[in-house]
């Protein structure tokens, strides 16, 4: 099994940084998925994505369930619904907007109510 996580967490990192690029692919939910598969899969490629210079911070707060910063919070709002409206409106039916609708209610609501905000503590300027 641990060849499958490896193999899916490296696919996960792809996509993540592929997302970073591409506005409706989500970067976020890639690396978050990474970081679960090399968890069951490599101690090592696990350690890696923990320290990496970019990512590392903000995945290993979510891991430890401190959450993710305010900031985040909002650019992947924004970011959500912005490629959600421009999805919704390709279609002509209310089928498929209402279920992207309903999708971006669902996460948005995860994200605000019940994944932690991380909070910084500034320190005062002298």
């Amino acid at each position: 099994m641990k060849p499958f996580y490896n193999l899916a967490g490296a696919l996960a990192v792809l996509l993540g940084i592929l997302g970073i690029f591409l506005p409706l692919l989500p970067t976020t939910p890639f690396l978050l998925l990474a970081s679960w598969c090399f968890a069951r899969g490599s101690d090592r490629l696990h350690r890696w994505l923990l320290s990496h210079r970019v990512f590392g911070e903000y995945l290993r707060n979510f891991e430890a369930g401190r959450g993710i910063p305010l900031k985040a919070k909002i650019v992947a709002t924004v970011m959500l619904w912005g490629s959600l409206l421009m999805a919704m409106r390709r279609f002509d039916g209310i089928t498929v907007p209402a279920l992207l609708a309903l999708t971006g209610t669902c996460v948005s609501l995860y994200l605000w109510r019940f994944l932690p905000t991380l909070r910084l503590d500034h320190p005062a300027k002298n």
